[in-house]
């Protein structure tokens, strides 16, 4: 599925032109689902955090027992020298997967003497400067540990995703606030969330039912040597519902605002605004 434009893929061992064909139909990941990918971001001529991403790909395939291949150093040399042919200033979605090709005798277990590995770069804008997003309640969750691979960026934890996001929409909202299994806020459909309430910030306590984001930790990071307070706590929907700022932190578009919560409507306040700020600051002073 191409969502962006002038798409590079890096399969067996050389840059190609274009979404190429990478994947065979009896490989165990378009079989059996043990597929896992990371994104980071190409701006400005920068990639902030590309190593860590790098390095959580390789830890999500660990986590589906799929071997990893390239190490995480490789990988972003490999990334640079595909970045060579977009523009200093094209924003470019970097996506490493990836996948069993082989299982075990009944087939379910991949098999880690070979493993399929690609890099998608496909140039996709950055959200606009002014963009926000509104949030509804969904009655899907997160999963735990013991029902799913929630230590991973996996594919097969999407449907459950898109599901929440296809109930939310049809209710006039844009993305789904998700509970975990104790029915606590966790995270939105496709990112980590923040709120604001008398100038300090809280976040979800990552609590093994969902991915405690790398742009999420670089925002905690600069918070904090702002000096602003930033608590990790078990939140409900009723105290998201009191905060005076909310936002998501996600690695497609950094920070998106969030003017709604189920009826309950918020201002784009300082705070969002100067995390904002410094992530952008941070990325174009540190971010290569």
């Amino acid at each position: 599925m191409a969502t962006g434009t002038h798409i590079r893929t890096y399969f067996n061992g050389t840059w190609n032109d274009g979404d190429v064909p990478i994947m065979s139909a009896a490989d165990h990941g378009a079989w059996l689902g043990s597929g896992v990918f990371d994104g980071a971001r190409y701006f400005d001529g920068v990639a902030p955090d590309l190593l860590a991403h790098c390095a959580r790909v390789n830890a999500s395939a660990q986590a589906l027992m799929v071997t990893p291949t390239v190490s995480p150093e490789d990988m972003v040399h490999i990334i640079w020298e595909g970045l060579k042919q977009f523009a200093w200033d094209a924003a470019v979605y970097i996506r490493p997967m990836y996948w069993g090709i082989d299982g075990d005798v009944t087939a379910i277990v991949p098999q880690g003497d070979k493993t399929g590995f690609a890099i998608c770069l496909e140039q996709i804008p950055l959200a606009a400067p002014d963009a926000t997003t509104t949030l509804g309640r969904t009655r899907f969750r997160r999963p735990v540990l013991e029902t799913a691979v929630v230590n991973a960026k996996a594919g097969c934890l999407y449907p459950n995703n898109a599901r929440m996001l296809t109930e939310v929409r049809a209710n006039g909202y844009a993305n789904a606030l998700v509970a975990d299994a104790m029915g606590n806020v966790a995270e939105t459909a496709t990112a980590n969330i923040f709120g604001i309430k008398d100038g300090e910030v809280f976040t979800p306590t990552p609590n093994g039912t969902f991915l405690a984001g790398i742009t999420r930790a670089r925002h905690i990071t600069n918070l904090t040597a702002d000096g602003i307070k930033v608590h990790e706590n078990v939140l409900s929907f009723e105290d998201m519902r009191d905060m005076d700022e909310l936002f998501m932190s996600g690695n497609m578009n950094k920070v998106t605002p969030v003017t709604e919560f189920d009826g309950t409507h918020y201002q784009i306040g300082p705070v969002t605004k100067r995390a904002r700020d410094m992530y952008w600051d941070w990325a174009q002073s540190e971010g290569a």
